[in-house]
């Protein structure tokens, strides 16, 4: 349960961590009511831009392990957003592509994740959503840096 007066005395990255978890539990409930999992809306994202990805290509683009993305294809692949095709060229890859499911979700995945940023950042002034992606990137920088040590 939700206490103010708990997170007065919380360092900055205990806040972060649970804020994260926050994050994930809403988008977790959001995009549930539309049969997507953890990850999945990202995917589709990535498709509806650029339909017929190689499985590595959506690894790389969403900086996925392999293996994770192939477990994330097949539930997709069994609920209908998307099928795979031969590549034409060839024939050891395959390239995934939107079903038709995962083309007439986009309007309400849209609405969802834009809901999940409405309610995340209510409240929030344009000065201080600077300020935040300022200080996002930088922590993503730091431990891009640090990523391999």
């Amino acid at each position: 349960m939700y206490r103010k007066e708990d997170s007065e005395n919380l360092s900055v990255d205990r806040l972060f961590v649970r804020v994260v978890h926050l994050h994930r539990n809403r988008a977790r409930k959001l995009y549930h009511s539309l049969g997507l999992h953890r990850g999945q809306p990202g995917i589709l994202k990535l498709l509806w831009e650029n339909d017929g990805l190689k499985q590595k290509e959506i690894a790389n683009y969403r900086n996925l392990q392999p293996a994770t993305v192939t477990r994330m294809l097949q539930r997709m692949e069994k609920k209908g957003f998307i099928f795979r095709e031969q590549d034409s060229e060839d024939m050891r890859v395959s390239r995934i592509y939107l079903a038709d499911h995962g083309k007439e979700v986009k309007e309400e995945l849209e609405k969802k994740i834009q809901q999940l940023e409405q309610e995340t950042y209510a409240n929030f002034s344009e000065e201080e959503m600077t300020l935040m992606r300022k200080f996002l990137l930088m922590m993503e920088e730091n431990l891009h840096k640090v990523q391999d040590e």
